[in-house]
């Protein structure tokens, strides 16, 4: 009876065999890069908007501090959008004929909010309050990047759970002084306070109970 396979097949036998093995590990391998990667996280991205508003302008150049627009930050979990009359306390006076800003006079004038789109998103399971984060030292720049830099601002972090719960896992790495927490780049100088607050802070925290890591922490 003549040979049925040829050499080679045994070649090829062992490269299927080697592919059926691999195949399922470099799905893994690839499909963890793509899920980590800005593609995927949003890390990195820019929104439109229908204003083009620039943190860099408003924050970094004139030195209007977050609050000012940000109102909610220091008091509930939602920072606030700014409404249009916090616009128009001083676009009423300059730069009243810009192009740019006929999206914020006519929803003055129709008393309509401007649609900001969301950059920093969360998903609807993950319950985030931003001014728990505030009062125990943590800074905006710790989510949000130094938007004193930006013209338009962008998505500066993963926002994924992992990220999220290394800082919770040490958050006094990442803890300013109060008078601290709404500068550009806190973590450029860590002074004695900082890590005198984070030291206060962290008690605070054993004393109530609290786990960071706690799944409850963050899903309700």
């Amino acid at each position: 009876m003549g040979q049925l396979f040829r050499p080679a097949s045994n070649t090829w036998a062992r490269i299927v065999l080697a592919a059926i093995i691999l195949a399922p590990l470099g799905l893994a391998i690839i499909g963890g890069a793509v899920a980590r990667s800005g593609y995927a996280t949003g890390e990195g991205r820019f929104v439109d908007q229908a204003v083009p508003f620039s943190h860099k302008h408003h924050a970094g150049e004139l030195g209007i501090d977050c609050r000012y627009c940000h109102t909610g930050v220091e008091e509930q979990a939602d920072a606030v959008v700014p409404p249009t009359h916090t616009c128009m306390t001083c676009h009423s006076q300059l730069f009243t004929d810009s192009d740019m800003l006929a999206p914020v006079r006519q929803s003055l004038a129709e008393g309509r909010p401007l649609e900001w789109k969301r950059v920093n998103r969360l998903p609807d399971y993950v319950y985030f309050d931003h001014h728990v984060h505030v009062k125990n030292g943590v800074p905006c720049a710790a989510c949000h990047g130094d938007v004193r830099t930006m013209p338009l601002t962008r998505q500066t972090a993963p926002l994924t759970m992992g990220w999220c719960v290394d800082c919770h896992k040490s958050p006094q790495d990442r803890i300013v002084a109060p008078e601290r927490e709404f500068e550009g780049s806190p973590y450029r100088n860590r002074t004695a306070k900082d890590r005198a607050f984070a030291k206060l802070t962290m008690a605070r925290i054993a004393h109530s109970g609290r786990n960071l890591r706690d799944c409850s922490v963050c899903h309700r």
